[in-house]
């Protein structure tokens, strides 16, 4: 590779908040979209997944900037965890000190293993002997002020600065519009309805959302597989209980990053009330939390502080992105999503997700909420539209195939479709029933498998029925099936692959090697994509 290209390389994925275990995207092209690509200072750069680059490619490089992001607890995430394994690996060959690099790394602070997929990076390639021209920064959830320390130190470097130096390359590379709404400008969409999907004895209660996008333009545009960021607004309730923990009325004056603004006011819309991060702990004075505290318990415990204190001790409110469960098709101007309300027990005290619960429960129709479209690389319905296809969704991962379903019958695609869905409880925890069985009996959905795993004594999971009809899933994957997988990230989606690389040993008679290389080869193709948090 010429030294006037380095390589941007990134692999953000799906962060889990705490307070709420639903999806929070860091968003998978920032921060290298089109339209902040001028940041290249002259190089003419390469941007690729790690997963797209051996380790023993580096050897050829000159110049590699890395940011990537740490997944679940401390793991890569599923666009570097080829590249990270091969890196780690002791047989890894020695790297050139003419290997100019930095790390970005991109996590949560609320995690014991923040930043580590970032942190491992960082050290195995210095220990291979590449050269480390600006230290590894690691940015939390409110990551940009950090990256632009990190990119101004790497670009600002003697190997970066003499390379790009009297280069003849454009600065803005690619360049095209920034879209008008994003997470820092949202466009403010209408509630149009708000539907409880699950029954009244199932554990979860599940809405369908329904929100109107008119007057937002082409900058809304989305497609089935996009996920949407939503920007919550705290509770009241919990405002009021946090003020008066503290010993505050909430007519105080901060200063927030944006300037000086009312203390009830800023804790209802703009900071995170129960991550309890470092800047928390160091605020207040304290080493340590008890496991699972949230803010209110800490400020109980302080007994009362300081306004700003409080303030300096909160992190940025983030906006939640959910995937999108409707087809841009079906019906136009509309965007619907899928999700279950988060509610649970904390030490006694009864705890809220603050996005989901927004939503389901605290917006009343009609009422206002900021959104953007998050676009997605590569989890999309096929292209092909004859390409038989397999969904792998049990709970809320049915979204983005309610979705991929009404795209495809919109396209009139003749491709088979098979559906993996379930949950504890038929009677109750169907959510979409009538669509469901309506597809299937029109023929849509050529297969529909549903597992309950509390309706009988055994049970019952998709993965459980993948086993079972491994045989007819294997010829699929033979006619060049694509298999998608939304949902959990740390049980079902783990579950889900380990029983479909026994399907593939067993359907091709190979061991689990060969599979896993089978396997891997349908996620380069794009064959094989997962949804997970």
């Amino acid at each position: 590779m010429n030294v006037q290209n380095p390589l941007i390389v990134q692999t953000i994925e799906s962060a889990i908040t705490a307070s709420e275990p639903q999806v929070e995207l860091i968003p998978e092209d920032a921060p290298f979209d089109a339209g902040q690509r001028q940041w290249l200072n002259g190089f003419d750069a390469d941007v690729a997944a790690l997963d797209d680059i051996p380790p023993s490619d580096l050897a050829q490089m000159a110049h590699v900037a890395i940011v990537v992001s740490t997944f679940g607890e401390g793991d890569p995430p599923d666009n570097a965890a080829k590249f990270y394994a091969q890196l780690m690996a002791d047989d890894c060959p020695a790297l050139p000190a003419t290997l100019n690099y930095s790390v970005c790394g991109l996590g949560d602070t609320s995690y014991a293993d923040f930043n580590k997929c970032a942190v491992d990076i960082d050290a195995r390639l210095a220990a291979l002997g590449a050269t480390r021209v600006a230290d590894l920064v690691k940015c939390d959830v409110d990551f940009e002020d950090d990256f632009d320390v990190w990119k101004e130190a790497v670009f600002a470097s003697e190997a970066f600065a003499s390379a790009s130096a009297g280069s003849a390359v454009a600065q803005v590379i690619d360049a095209e519009p920034a879209p008008m709404f994003d997470k820092n400008r949202p466009f403010m969409a209408s509630l149009l309805a708000c539907e409880t999907l699950s029954g009244a004895k199932s554990a979860k209660c599940v809405n369908h959302i329904e929100i109107s996008l008119a007057g937002g333009g082409a900058d809304l545009d989305y497609a089935a597989g996009d996920a949407l960021g939503v920007w919550p607004v705290n509770c009241p309730d919990e405002v009021s209980a946090l003020l008066a923990a503290a010993g505050l009325s909430g007519n105080e004056t901060v200063t927030l990053k944006s300037g000086p603004a009312r203390l009830r006011a800023a804790l209802t819309t703009r900071l995170d009330l129960a991550t309890v991060a470092p800047k928390t702990l160091e605020a207040f004075g304290l080493a340590e939390a008890p496991e699972g505290a949230q803010v209110f318990e800490l400020v109980e415990a302080v007994g009362s502080v300081d306004a700003q204190q409080l303030v300096d001790a909160l992190r940025p409110l983030q906006p939640r992105l959910y995937s999108i469960s409707s087809s841009p098709n079906a019906p136009p101007g509309e965007v619907h999503l899928t999700i279950g309300e988060v509610r649970y027990d904390l030490n006694g005290r009864a705890c809220k997700g603050v996005a989901s619960t927004y939503l389901g429960d605290r917006l009343a129709e009609g009422g206002m909420v900021g959104v953007y479209v998050q676009k997605s690389a590569h989890f999309h319905p096929p292209s092909d539209d004859t390409t038989p296809l397999i969904m792998i969704g049990p709970g809320s991962g049915i979204a983005p195939f309610r979705a991929f379903l009404e795209e495809r019958e919109a396209r009139g695609a003749t491709g088979k479709n098979w559906l993996f869905f379930g949950d504890q409880h038929e009677a109750c925890d169907y959510l979409y029933r009538d669509r469901v069985e309506g597809w299937h009996a029109s023929g849509l959905l050529t297969e529909l498998s549903l597992a309950w795993s509390r309706d009988g004594a055994d049970k019952v999971y998709v993965q459980t029925l993948l086993e079972q009809r491994g045989a007819e899933v294997f010829e699929w994957l033979e006619e060049g099936a694509a298999i998608y997988i939304c949902g959990d990230a740390s049980r079902m989606a783990v579950d889900v692959e380990a029983a479909l690389l026994r399907v593939i040993a067993q359907g091709a008679g190979c061991d689990a090697a060969a599979a896993q290389a089978y396997l891997d080869k349908m996620s380069s193709e794009h064959r094989y994509q997962r949804d997970v948090y």
